[in-house]
Order: C-alpha cells, then sequence, then structure tokens
C-alpha cells in the first residue's frame, strides 16, 4: 500500500511518464482513480464510464504494491459483481505479472456482498456479542412468515380497525433498522397510513425479535445490525479493521445508514477506503438507500479524502448523452459531471407524443420491427417502464403481431412452495430451535394441518431439549400413519453423523411423494428445481455453509416460472428501470414520462421522493446506445389512485422534460398534437344537421 501512495498523485499520470502496459487501456481520469494512495477515495463514475474496469485495476495496483489478497475487502452488491470484479482484477495481474493463462491469478477470499460478508465474520465472532455460532439465516419470505406469526399470536390480526398486514410490518421494520431512524419518522415519511399503530408496532417488533433469538434465526437485517453491533466495541473494531489494509466498495450510492456506520467503524479515518458509484444514479430509497452517502463523503472524511470524476463514457452517443446530461443537471443535491464521448455523431433522442396506451403500444411495436430492419437485433433493444403493470398493453400488442418478448421479473427461486419445502427439512435439521422450519415441515404430513403444527412447536419451544421434545409429541389420529416418517428423517438430519449432501437423498426420497400429492401435473418440473438444488449443494463443504450461501445468492428464477420456450432466435427486452440498472441496449424506449407515472404519482410526498424518480429516469436514458425515445401518451390508464377508481386521466409530459431540456429531442407527433401545440380550431356547424346528442340518452 505504501508503495503505491507513494508513487500516485490525485491526478493523471505525466505525459513523459506514460503508465505501464497493463494499464494502458484507461483513460487519464480512470488512471488517475487507480493509482492514488491510501487516502480515503470517492470514484464518481458516471453512467457507462468504466466503473468495473476502474475497480478491477485499483484492485490489482493494490496487489502489485503489496497487499496481501487475503488483506483485501471488496464489498459489493450482488455474488455474481463481486466474482466479476476479481475475475477482472485477476486478468489484470495476469498482464502485470505475465502469467501463463495456465496459471490461476490470486483468490480474493474477501470478495462479496456486505450481508455475505457480514455472516461470515459474525460466524467468527458470534459468541463475543452472545450469539451462537451455528445461527441459522432466514430470507425474507420466512422472515414474513415470523413477522405474521407474531402478528396472529399477539392478537393483532383480530383488531378493530385495519392493521397493517405482515408484509407491511416487515417492510416497516426493515426500513426502520437500515435507516437507523426512530419508527416515528419512518411512519411519518413512509407509511403514513400507519401512524396510528406506532406503540402496536413496536410491541410486535419487540416480539419479532425475541422469537428470531429464541429459535437463532438472522435475517437480513440482522445481519447488518449484529455486525455493527460487533463493531461498537471499540476493541473489536480495531482487531476487524486491521485485518484489511483496503477496503473498496461498489455501488456506493446504495448503501443505507447502516451500512455506512459499518464502514465508518471499519476504517474510521478513512485510509485503506476506497468507494465508487454515482449519485445521479441513486434509485433505492425504497430499500433505505441513502444518497446523503455518497454526497456526503467529503465532508465525513475531512481535507485528506480525494475525489476523482470519470466523465468520458463508453456507451451512448453525444446527443443521448446532451439529453441525459440536461435532465440530471436540474437536481438541486449532486456531484456535478458532464459526461462526453469521442461519438459525437448519431440521432437526438426523440420525444413522441401519442393519443393514450394503445397508441403507445402500436407505435412502439412498428419502432421495434422498423430497427430490426435496419439491423438492431430484437435483444439490443429494450423497453423500460416504471411500474410492471405499464406493459400490460404493450404486452397484448407484442403478442397479437407475434413479436416474442421476455420480461423481467416473476416468481423467485426461494419464493417456490417446493423450494421453501425442502429447504426447511434441512433448517430444522441444522437448527433444532427453527420453529420456523419446524411449523412448515410438519404441515406437510397429511392430516397434520395449522393447529396440530402449533401444538407441535408450543412443545419444541418450552423444552429445554427440542429433540426429546420432538421424539415424545403426539400428533393428532389422522396424522399417526405419517408422522413417524418424519420424526425419523428430522432425528437423522440432527443427528452429529449426518452426511453430507448425501442425506439430500434421504429428504428427497420423504419429500417426493408429498411433493405429488401436493402440486400433481407440475411435480416433474418442480424436480428439476430440486435436481438443481443437489447439484448446487455438492459445490458446497456443509450443510450450514450450503443454506447460508443459497439464502445470501439464490437463482433468479425457477423452472415451473419459465414459461413456454421461445422458438423464435430473437427476442426484445421488457423491463422496469430498476431492474435494467447496469444494463444497456442499442435502442431503448421509455414508456409513460408523463407526470403520474414519471415520476410516480405515489411518490410526490417529498422532495426527496421526486429527486429519486428524476434519477430514476436518468438511469433509463443512459441505458441507450444508439436510439432513444421517450413516450408521452395523452391518456393514460390509472389504477394505483384508487380515489378515483379504475379509469383514463390525461395527462402531460413529465416535469423533468420542460422546455429546456426538451430543446436537445426532436419531437414527434402520432396523431393528436403535441400537448403545447394551439388546439384545432372547429369548423362552423352545417345547417340542417342532426340534432345534437341529449346527455340522458346516455343513461338510456
Amino acid at each position: 500500500m505504501a508503495a503505491l501512495a507513494d508513487s500516485c498523485t490525485t491526478a493523471a499520470a505525466p505525459a513523459d511518464s506514460p503508465p505501464p502496459p497493463w494499464l494502458a487501456d484507461l483513460n487519464p481520469q480512470q488512471l488517475a482513480a487507480v493509482q492514488q494512495g491510501d487516502a480515503p477515495l470517492l470514484v464518481l463514475a458516471g453512467a457507462g464510464t468504466g466503473k468495473t474496469a476502474t475497480l478491477a485495476a485499483r484492485v490489482a495496483a493494490l496487489v502489485l504494491a503489496g497487499v496481501d489478497p487475503h488483506r483485501l475487502l471488496l464489498l459489493t452488491f450482488s455474488r455474481r459483481a463481486a466474482q466479476s470484479m476479481a475475475q477482472r482484477a485477476g486478468r489484470r495481474l495476469h498482464q502485470a505479472l505475465g502469467l501463463r493463462a495456465t496459471q490461476a491469478p490470486p483468490v480474493l477470499p474477501w470478495a462479496g456482498t456486505f450481508h455475505a460478508i457480514g455472516a461470515r465474520l459474525l460466524r467468527e465472532y458470534a459468541t463475543q456479542i452472545g450469539l451462537p455460532d451455528h445461527f441459522s439465516i432466514i430470507d425474507r419470505g420466512d422472515a414474513q412468515d415470523l413477522m405474521a406469526l407474531q402478528r396472529q399470536a399477539l392478537g393483532l390480526a383480530a383488531a378493530h380497525s385495519r392493521f397493517p398486514m405482515a408484509a407491511t410490518c416487515l417492510a416497516i421494520c426493515s426500513r426502520t433498522l437500515n435507516s437507523q431512524q426512530p419508527l416515528a419518522q419512518v411512519l411519518a415519511d413512509h407509511f403514513a397510513w400507519c401512524s396510528a399503530w406506532e406503540a402496536e408496532l413496536k410491541v410486535l417488533f419487540r416480539a419479532f425479535a425475541a422469537a428470531k433469538a429464541a429459535q437463532q434465526l438472522l435475517d437480513y437485517d440482522d445481519l447488518l445490525l449484529a455486525w455493527l453491533q460487533v463493531l461498537a466495541d471499540d476493541g473489536l473494531a480495531a482487531h476487524i479493521g486491521a485485518r484489511f489494509d483496503a477496503v473498496l466498495v461498489d455501488e456506493y450510492q446504495d448503501t443505507n445508514r447502516l451500512q455506512a456506520a459499518i464502514l465508518q467503524r471499519l476504517k474510521p479515518d478513512g485510509r485503506g477506503l476506497t468507494v465508487v458509484g454515482d449519485d445521479a444514479q441513486s434509485i433505492y430509497r425504497f430499500r433505505a438507500a441513502e444518497v446523503g452517502n455518497i454526497l456526503g463523503f467529503a465532508q465525513q472524511f475531512g481535507p485528506q479524502a480525494r475525489t476523482v470524476l470519470l466523465e468520458r463514457n463508453y456507451r451512448s452517443s453525444q446527443p443521448i448523452l446532451d439529453a441525459s446530461n440536461a435532465v440530471i443537471a436540474q437536481a438541486a443535491d449532486r456531484h456535478a459531471k458532464t459526461l462526453w464521448t469521442h461519438r459525437t455523431t448519431g440521432p437526438r433522442p426523440q420525444l413522441v407524443t401519442v393519443a393514450d396506451e394503445l397508441a403507445q403500444a402500436r407505435w412502439v411495436a412498428d419502432a421495434v420491427l422498423a430497427r430490426r430492419e435496419e439491423g438492431v437485433v430484437l435483444k439490443q433493444q429494450a423497453v423500460l417502464f416504471r411500474t410492471g403493470s405499464h406493459s400490460a398493453a404493450l404486452e397484448l400488442e407484442l403478442a397479437r403481431r407475434q413479436i416474442p418478448f421476455v420480461k423481467y421479473g416473476g416468481l423467485k427461486f426461494l419464493e417456490a412452495a417446493h423450494i421453501k419445502d425442502l429447504l426447511s427439512l434441512l433448517r430444522w435439521g441444522q437448527n433444532p430451535r427453527c420453529m420456523l422450519a419446524a411449523w412448515r415441515a410438519a404441515q406437510l404430513v397429511p392430516g397434520l394441518g395449522p393447529r396440530g403444527a402449533r401444538r407441535l412447536v408450543d412443545a419444541l419451544t418450552a423444552a429445554d431439549d427440542p429433540r426429546a421434545a420432538l421424539a415424545a409429541f403426539l400428533p393428532p389420529p389422522a396424522a399417526r400413519a405419517d408422522w413417524p416418517a418424519l420424526a425419523r428423517l428430522v432425528q437423522q438430519l440432527q443427528a452429529a453423523d449426518s452426511p453430507w449432501p448425501a442425506e439430500l437423498d434421504a429428504v428427497r426420497a420423504w419429500y417426493t411423494p408429498h411433493l405429488e400429492r401436493l402440486h400433481g401435473d407440475s411435480a416433474a418440473l418442480r424436480q428439476l428445481d430440486l435436481d438443481q438444488l443437489q447439484r448446487l449443494a455438492a459445490l458446497q463443504p456443509s450443510r450450514e455453509r450450503f443454506l447460508t450461501e443459497l439464502t445470501l445468492d439464490p437463482p433468479e428464477a425457477t423452472s415451473d416460472e419459465a414459461g413456454v420456450p421461445h422458438q423464435d432466435e430473437d427476442y426484445l427486452i421488457l423491463s422496469t428501470i430498476h431492474a435494467a440498472k447496469g444494463q444497456e441496449w442499442d435502442a431503448v424506449t421509455v414508456l409513460n414520462v408523463i407526470d403520474g407515472c414519471m415520476p410516480a404519482d405515489m411518490a410526490t410526498g417529498s422532495a426527496a421522493a421526486v429527486a429519486e424518480e428524476r434519477r430514476l429516469l436518468y438511469v433509463a436514458m443512459t441505458r441507450a446506445r444508439h436510439h432513444l425515445a421517450l413516450m408521452v401518451p395523452l391518456r393514460f390508464h390509472v389504477t394505483q389512485q384508487h380515489r378515483l377508481g379504475d379509469r383514463h386521466l390525461y395527462g402531460g409530459l413529465s416535469r423533468f422534460i420542460p422546455p429546456a431540456v426538451a430543446a436537445w429531442f426532436d419531437r414527434v407527433t402520432d396523431g393528436p398534437a403535441a400537448p403545447d401545440a394551439a388546439p384545432a380550431v372547429l369548423p362552423p356547424r352545417p345547417t340542417g344537421a342532426a340534432p345534437l346528442l341529449q346527455l340522458g340518452q346516455a343513461w338510456d
């Protein structure tokens, strides 16, 4: 690290000191970021500016400067991003060290998501904070189920007035923890209709936390909260912080206050800390992401902090960047930067005014086919939208015209019933105190319903030895024939010598008849998911490691949600803007760029919410390489405004495209005049015309 610090400045390398060959492809801004010393470093990486390449090169430079790869912590927001970063850093090191292609690059064992790294550290330091080292990790779905059980046990489900459902309660709890704000403030800002239940929610959340503690469970939020609790001890914080010479954080604009506090405790003075991100792409406020973390980085670490701007864009043409720069320049609080590219030519982006959603769907389908004839394959075209329901009319039009498409979304792997069933058996075997797993697994036995499962859970909870209580449990008469097989299986899984991963054979042998009974015709397809689960299990050294890795980084979708395979060699991409972040296409069309949809009508309650909606539009626009069209339907369907009913409303161009910004676009009108055009003058009514319609006839 010292060698890197001694050889670097805050600017690009001088012209008479060319970079080493393995860094020759970086531009001066990227090179300046790579060659910084160990002062707190913020790399402001605009959209398409080579953020990943820069961060990977910095990782390689740190290793070359003497940092042990085992003392380098790389934090990302997805496991795949961490793996990609490690692979790219490895390729850089291959170049720098002149390694043969067959030689493995250095391994980065501490590259992963905040939650995965937190889980790993907690296994090591659990006893220091009174946490059992064999705790189980549950996903959001299981956490919601546990919240529902506590909600019911407290009698809140029988309240005379509307009490929030379990999913809402979990969202409130999660937001409060991750934002590090008082419950009252979270309710007032984001869940105003729940404010009257503040006292009851506090009771519920305490019961929820107590239930997790009793069952030795941690949910996603607890992984961060417990990690910060470890770091609250000055001695432990110094010990853990000293384990890492360098800490690098990707997508820093997406961190919440809890994650920022963890980083501050790891590196109190910021030495060795590098964060990379773009405040203009902070769009996860609904997950408690705090854009203030990146906006206030320099103030947090004082005059020793360094900032490097990455502004050269390698993705989009200059006309698209000009329009995108104009949109984000309206933001009140931001790090000023102007994206530019050497690709100065290209078509200007379009503002397309259409009559309604049906006309919008027809125009998009026509444009998609026209670009396909020009050589832009469907896979390089994307249609983006604020909310999944906004594409309904377009999906019907595409189907009618036989244009294949894929829409990102659907049931997640861990949300599928058969996956949750199998994992509940493994979790119960791993953790005899996991009553949530016992509750679900027990109800797989025919004749054992919720009441019988509750009696089992109560007996296990009250027992000093849950294994003995399981052996002594007497099921209801309807379940007595099938219950012993499950009891034997769980006892086998809880035995110290239960073989891994061979024990999965026994689990599947017991579960297969129940899978066929419960899911009928789809059982064979669901077995494919269980086959995949078993293959994943074979890659992990233990059941505990398997359950942890799968919970923190599950596959995206299940076999039964894959749908009919496309026989066509090509297909159009439909995606929400949130799901499209980090992606790019040759042509991008954004639906419903009108007030009420962009910004969404439910996201205009505060200046911060409106500011994020502007950033959301900016993210959508900067996905495009060559062609960009923003759609402006004059009439659109509204379902989210329940007070208005299910009806059409007239809308105007989004407030994010005022006249000064609209000047960067070509205006296209399909049918009706644009919103700012003069109304047409009607001709005089001819003599002898039929009498005017009487309004009363509408009710005949």
